[in-house]
């Protein structure tokens, strides 16, 4: 098992817990961004810096990982990359993909983005805060304990 972080947008608060769950449970913990993204000197935690273009990043995870993986992005078509090769995907808020949701969030994501192009003002996500950091940690915990067995 390994941790995918889909590491340019995530909040350092993720990253940061991902570093003591990789580094307590003695599991990889590979963080892919098109830039170099800094990390804490551990044999469990690694970096793959890809070239810069549309969803170079995004690609390298789906091509690397294997179904007792999990990656961390809020990136709607990765996640269902990730759900078709059988993977897990989680969200930085916490929220678990899965195929029964999967299809709903690419169509609000596909909406969102028509009202967008069309001049409407959508606003951006909601502020991350610490129910969020919480949510995730708790959700990573479960999931990392059932896949560890």
């Amino acid at each position: 098992m390994r941790l995918w972080v889909d590491a340019d947008a995530c909040p350092n608060v993720i990253k940061t817990i991902l570093f003591r769950a990789a580094e307590r449970l003695e599991i990889p913990c590979i963080l892919v961004a098109n830039q170099a993204i800094s990390i804490p000197p551990s044999k469990w935690i690694e970096r793959r810096v890809v070239s810069s273009g549309f969803d170079v990043a995004d690609n390298y995870i789906v091509d690397n990982i294997d179904i007792k993986d999990l990656v961390i992005t809020a990136d709607i078509p990765l996640a269902s990359d990730v759900i078709e090769k059988g993977a897990l995907a989680i969200n930085p808020r916490g929220e678990l993909y899965t195929k029964e949701n999967i299809k709903q969030r690419l169509g609000m994501r596909d909406f969102m983005e028509q009202m967008r192009s069309s001049g409407i003002q959508t606003g951006g996500p909601a502020v991350f805060n610490q129910q969020d950091r919480m949510a995730f940690a708790n959700t990573l915990d479960k999931l990392l304990a059932q896949r560890i067995k």
